[in-house]
């Protein structure tokens, strides 16, 4: 079974980034490879696994800033209107 390059190897366990922004843009990136069908087999499991913790280091952000509003607003979070 053919394995995957260094330097596709490196890519996929590269740390995570350090903000938000990059990892939803690396992960945006990861979806149009995974979703472009040329990956091979073994890269697409690799993919997988990078976007998956992609995705958790994503939410893990999201849920620090939510709790972060939560203190601010006195533990309730109150509906954006958008203005």
């Amino acid at each position: 079974m053919p394995k995957a390059s260094p330097t596709e190897t490196s890519e996929l366990a590269a740390p995570l980034p350090a903000t938000y922004e990059g990892a939803l843009s690396e992960l945006e990136q990861l979806v149009i490879q995974l979703e472009s069908g040329q990956m091979p087999l073994d890269l697409l499991l690799s993919g997988y696994q990078r976007g998956a913790a992609l995705l958790a280091f994503c939410r893990d952000k999201l849920q620090a800033v939510e709790d972060q509003i939560k203190v601010l607003d006195g533990a309730q979070l109150k509906p954006w209107n958008g203005t």
